[in-house]
């Protein structure tokens, strides 16, 4: 079963992080795991978690012996904004998103 995330405000650099923690492990102790980290991009993770084991129980599979078998983290598009500059120049400042993907199996 899947369940993605699209376009969250986060840049996928730091999202990354908590994919690798969560890689491979059983989808409840994933959760367990998620419930102690210390990073924003934790409890966004959790709900896609959650709403991968809701579609599974939906297509009537066994919730206690999924595993999570692919975790992606991809770059979504990016919001370009400018910050002033001295003499009138400006630097631009680039809000990163990212779209996140959960897969049981």
């Amino acid at each position: 079963m899947k369940a993605v995330l699209k376009n969250y405000r986060q840049s996928p650099r730091k999202v990354r992080l908590v994919a690798n923690l969560i890689r491979g492990k059983k989808a409840t102790e994933a959760l367990n795991t998620l419930r102690f980290v210390d990073k924003r991009a934790a409890a966004p993770f959790a709900k896609v978690i959650e709403s991968a084991l809701a579609n599974a129980r939906v297509a009537g599979k066994e919730v206690e012996h999924l595993k999570i078998t692919r975790v992606s983290v991809d770059k979504a598009p990016t919001l370009k904004r400018f910050m002033p500059r001295a003499r009138g120049s400006a630097s631009r400042i680039n809000r990163r998103n990212s779209h996140i993907t959960v897969e049981l199996g």
